[in-house]
């Protein structure tokens, strides 16, 4: 019976060191995915700032001149 007991100790030990590497990996994969997220925010925000930048841009550019397109009728 001994033996049936050692085997089974062993078989815990086996599950509970793969639960222990399993663990690891995904507390790893948790801040490799919380780097990739506040990088995609980060880009998104640059992005962000950059449209806002050129739509200010074209709103300069446009004339300003409202008298070139208005009509006058005699």
């Amino acid at each position: 019976m001994s033996n049936r007991v050692e085997d089974l100790e062993t078989r815990v030990e086996e599950l509970e060191a793969t639960v222990r590497g399993l663990t690891e990996e995904l507390v790893e994969a948790n801040e490799r995915i919380r780097t990739l997220e506040a990088h995609h925010e980060a880009e998104t925000d640059v992005e962000t700032r950059e449209v806002g930048v050129e739509s200010d841009r074209s709103e300069e550019e446009e004339p300003e001149d409202d008298a070139a397109t208005d009509i006058i009728v005699a």
